[in-house]
């Protein structure tokens, strides 16, 4: 990112300035062996996300490779703890996350992205923050019934019974991506065979 980025992020405050690393992404990436990447994972609650993300970074780091999970739920446990479930404050949690995934890769790493992410605006917001060559937009398409099937985490009961308001899939809507890079429905594939498939879209990013 230049000094004319920086304005176009910073315009109300201008005597901000953006200060240059001497270090290239590219150079960082050669260093790796790797291509920088986010891999977003999006889909109910349920779905297995973060089962699949915690899998593939494992198979990711086995293998040499720079890798980091960054969680929904982990990140409101601390940079998003300050937020809520509206579509504001959703929208606002997908801001900070994609801009951490940005720092990431321009770091050199690959970074597996767990969110629900319901909204295609957000998910939108998150690719033009991320970089299109970088963005790999994954749709974990478990069904509903599947996920309230396993329930892990007693949400769906919980929201069934009106303890949880705006829960996606019960009370709140989940727009499912319309051509996502990947589709994985975990209540048919095997973990393992779920994280084959994504390995092997990302061979061209692994060198």
């Amino acid at each position: 990112m230049g000094s004319s980025d920086n304005v176009a992020l910073h315009g109300s405050a201008p005597h901000l300035h953006w200060h240059a690393s001497g270090v290239t992404a590219a150079a960082r990436q050669a260093r790796l062996g790797q291509r920088a990447a986010t891999v977003w994972l999006t889909g109910l609650s349920g779905a297995g996300k973060s089962t699949l993300a915690g899998a593939l970074e494992q198979r990711l780091v086995a293998a040499g490779h720079a890798a980091y999970v960054l969680d929904g739920d982990n990140l409101r446990h601390h940079l998003n703890r300050d937020l809520g479930f509206s579509p504001a404050d959703r929208q606002e949690n997908i801001r900070r996350s994609a801009e951490v995934a940005r720092l990431m890769n321009d770091a050199g790493l690959i970074v597996i992205c767990a969110f629900i992410s319901p909204q295609r605006s957000d998910r939108a917001l998150a690719r033009s923050i991320i970089g299109e060559a970088n963005f790999i937009e994954t749709h974990v398409c478990t069904p509903c019934a599947v996920c309230e099937a396993r329930d892990p985490k007693g949400l769906y009961q919980k929201a069934r019974a009106g303890l949880i308001p705006e829960f996606t899939g019960v009370s709140a809507p989940y727009e499912a991506p319309l051509a996502p890079a990947l589709a994985l429905d975990t209540g048919s594939l095997s973990l393992e065979l779920a994280c084959d498939r994504l390995l092997h879209h990302l061979a061209p990013w692994l060198g």
